[in-house]
């Protein structure tokens, strides 16, 4: 058994005790511990691809009195041809883009202002391989951006290869072609979507960098998913692949391509041709430069679909828009109205070939039409004409070669009230007998054909200027509201 002691102290005592043990208490002191030093953190070594962007970090980098701290980067060593350069190095996080293969080598210095240190970091640049496409594409697949640099390919194509399936290229992939390649859409499911950014453009390319390389894309499919965008094709053309004809791409039969913000360089041939029946299902933004023939060649159905803000003047072979078709309008827009916009950059539309028009058909100031030799524009009883251009946007009709007499001219058996030609010129047809042993730029056959044509200049004729038949109209000025020159024969002549 445990006794409890107890002790006990005179007041005076206790009073000194209790003071002293206060005081003691009171005195208590705990030492500081040591100051960390200033230490420069320039972060781990970074392994990376030439081409892609590198951000440095030294906000690791300590200081124990948590003074301030400013930041100096350099770049002790690069490979031999490098040529970058720090961006922001005073910072604590600067930048830089490998441009060649091998290591980087970089010392970030810290200050306080009393004292400094420094720490280094390697960055090592390397590239990664293509990898190589020798299969058909027979499963729903994607293609990813494997490769940062955007001057090296992601993938290469050793042999014509077709797309059965569902193929997604990713933004920022490059597909290089052997020579003679050829890429087919197949009409067997395949389906291409290819859809880049302004920043990451998706490229199809040839593995030589010279033009007519490899032979081009070829789209038989009819998805109406299909879509190329953000994208640039270059180098093909090396053989014919449509209509005994050189291009880019091909649009064959019934397929469809919505294309938009794509560039289409250095084609032996043309930069797209869309046959006829097949469908531009958009169109806008798109660019073709530095094409052996013209940058496009389509259909009349598919001229429509063309953007004003669209360039087709970049140094191709015939700066033009060049138009195969029989026909303007079909069955299912007789009753409608076809309208042919101007462009940004002046291009000229050119018809290959004569052309019927079997619906309404509105050419917007600004436009140019260059006609083939001998060819025609010829407007059904159905189709009417209306062509009015402003004082400052004239309406040109004239030939592909700038020779007196070189097309035919517009033939019209319409009786439709709308048809009308105003601010507007028509120069050079006449070439050779349009109707009832007449020449002339513009003729009116057919009991109630009617036109109006006002304020337009009509020259270069073979024939007439104007020739009426018997039963047909035009407005009763004709002769005085619209200027003539150097026609072969006289400016209007009416058929009593």
């Amino acid at each position: 058994m445990h006794r409890l002691m107890r002790f006990s102290f005179p007041g005076k005592l206790m009073i000194y005790f209790l003071a002293a043990t206060l005081l003691v208490a009171g005195c208590k002191t705990t030492e500081p511990g040591p100051t960390e030093p200033l230490q420069a953190n320039a972060g781990p070594d970074q392994p990376v691809q030439v081409g892609q962007p590198v951000t440095l970090d030294g906000t690791a980098s300590k200081d124990g009195p948590g003074k301030p701290l400013t930041y100096q980067w350099a770049i002790l060593r690069k490979p031999a041809k490098s040529v970058v350069t720090l961006a922001l190095s005073e910072t604590a996080r600067p930048t830089f883009t490998p441009d060649e293969v091998g290591e980087y080598e970089l010392r970030l210095t810290v200050s306080n202002g009393a004292a400094t240190s420094f720490d280094n970091v390697l960055v090592l640049a390397s590239t990664a391989q293509p990898l190589t496409i020798d299969r058909d594409i027979t499963v729903k697949t994607v293609l990813e951006d494997r490769i940062l640099n955007p001057n090296l390919p992601d993938y290469i194509v050793p042999k014509s290869i077709a797309v059965k399936h569902e193929l997604t290229i990713q933004p920022g992939v490059v597909i290089a072609f052997e020579r003679d390649v050829r890429f087919d859409i197949n009409d067997e499911g395949g389906i291409l979507i290819a859809k880049g950014t302004a920043e990451k453009k998706i490229r199809f390319i040839g593995v030589g960098q010279t033009k007519g390389y490899w032979a081009g894309i070829m789209v038989y499919s009819e998805s109406n998913v299909n879509v190329m965008e953000q994208a640039d094709l270059f180098h093909a053309g090396s053989r014919p692949m449509l209509d005994n004809k050189k291009v880019g791409m091909a649009l064959f039969k019934e397929s469809q391509m919505a294309l938009k913000n794509t560039l289409f360089a250095q084609n032996d041939g043309y930069g797209l041709f869309v046959q006829e029946t097949a469908l531009l299902r958009e169109f806008s933004t798109n660019a073709f430069s530095n094409n052996t023939e013209a940058g496009i060649l389509l259909s009349t159905e598919n001229v429509a679909k063309l953007d004003a803000a669209s360039i087709f003047t970049g140094n191709n072979g015939r700066n033009v828009v060049e138009i195969n078709g029989d026909y303007i309008g079909n069955n299912t827009t007789k009753n409608s109205e076809i309208v042919w916009g101007g462009f940004a950059d002046k291009t000229p539309y050119r018809l290959l070939n004569s052309v019927a028009v079997r619906s309404g058909w509105k050419l917007n100031p600004g436009v140019t039409l260059e006609i083939a030799r001998d060819a025609s524009i010829i407007v059904n009883e159905e189709g009417y004409l209306l062509a009015k251009g402003t004082a400052n946007q004239k309406v040109i009709f004239t030939g592909a070669a700038n020779a007196s007499a070189y097309w035919q001219g517009i033939l019209s058996h319409s009786v439709s009230a709308q048809n009308s030609i105003e601010h507007a010129e028509i120069t050079n047809a006449g070439s050779k007998v349009i109707i009832s042993g007449k020449r002339a730029n513009v003729a009116l056959y057919g009991n109630h054909a009617t036109i109006t044509i006002r304020n337009t200049r009509i020259s270069g004729s073979g024939g007439h200027g104007i020739w009426v038949g018997y039963g047909s109209t035009i407005n009763a000025d004709a002769a005085t509201s619209n200027t003539f020159d150097s026609n072969a024969q006289t400016a209007v002549e009416v058929e009593e």
